[in-house]
């Protein structure tokens, strides 16, 4: 089971194309200036099997990709590692944003460093309003990165993505 705050069916702002983007309920980061300070509280949300989420994906045939946001995916790794795993599976680009950075994902727990090993691409970092920037694609500060999390696991250091279109640029 996964606690869940919510669901945006056809997102084009939590990455590139028509992407169904999964919001989790619970954060420990709280950043300053947060765009959805109310997936912090672990209490509320919604419990959902991770098949039935995944059963309501696969109900939009125009998403390509699949996006976790928050709250913090990474807090409930576990459920999130076997959803992205049947995402896969299924030939859908899977992408999550973390407070957490890759250096600390993949020294992190078990179940945290198996769903690094399942998704495509980490936006990591903790959002930091001082480096608040308008002008980046799929970003909101300029400390975060847009991790190619294959590459990056490959090399065992954090490697940025070279994808265009992870950039704005088609």
């Amino acid at each position: 089971m996964i606690n869940l705050a919510g669901f945006v069916g056809d997102s084009i702002v939590d990455g590139p194309g028509i992407r169904m983007t999964v919001f989790c309920q619970g954060c420990p980061h709280h950043c300053e200036g947060c765009h959805n300070p109310e997936t912090w509280s672990f209490e509320g949300g919604v419990p959902m099997e991770e098949e039935k989420v995944f059963q309501m994906i696969r109900s939009n045939p125009l998403a390509k990709g699949v996006t976790f946001s928050g709250g913090e995916p990474f807090a409930q790794a576990g459920g999130f590692a076997k959803l992205a795993g049947m995402l896969k599976e299924n030939g859908y680009e899977v992408a999550s944003y973390s407070g957490y950075t890759f250096e600390e994902l993949y020294h992190g727990t078990e179940e945290q460093k198996e769903l690094l090993n399942r998704i495509d691409i980490l936006v990591d970092g903790r959002y930091e309003e001082a480096n608040r920037s308008l002008t980046l694609a799929y970003r909101g500060s300029t400390n975060q990165r847009i991790v190619d999390v294959k590459a990056s696991l490959s090399e065992g250091a954090a490697v940025e993505s070279t994808a265009r279109r992870w950039y704005g640029e088609y």
